[in-house]
């Protein structure tokens, strides 16, 4: 593991939660913030998830919140707006990233 990785590993642990951010749409913007997730909400019903992956190599992660996708995600967020997705986020190309996101923190799948 470098150094790069290891920091980026205490940082998600101990660092500042992510929030979730609510935007109007049916797309996701074309700038993602940093850290934080963004919610799609059109017609007051949310469909999509998005996010920069964790691990830095900074790719857009997108996952679907409605109940007719498969494979599909749930997103709750507590009184501290922090969110929380079930299942784990596995990307299957590129840095082939693993991990939870609970309560604005991501816990790495080893």
């Amino acid at each position: 593991m470098t150094f790069i990785s290891w920091f980026r590993r205490l940082w998600d642990r101990y660092g500042p939660a992510r929030r979730l951010l609510v935007v109007e749409g049916n797309g996701l913007p074309e700038a993602l913030p940093r850290r934080d997730l963004v919610l799609l909400r059109e017609d007051g019903d949310d469909w999509s998830v998005g996010m920069r992956c964790p691990c830095g190599c900074g790719e857009k992660i997108e996952l679907m919140v409605i109940e007719e996708a498969r494979p599909r995600w749930d997103v709750a967020v507590d009184e501290r707006s922090r969110p929380t997705l079930h299942p784990s986020v596995w990307r299957k190309t590129g840095c082939k990233s693993h991990f939870w996101l609970r309560k604005g923190r991501i816990h790495w799948c080893k």
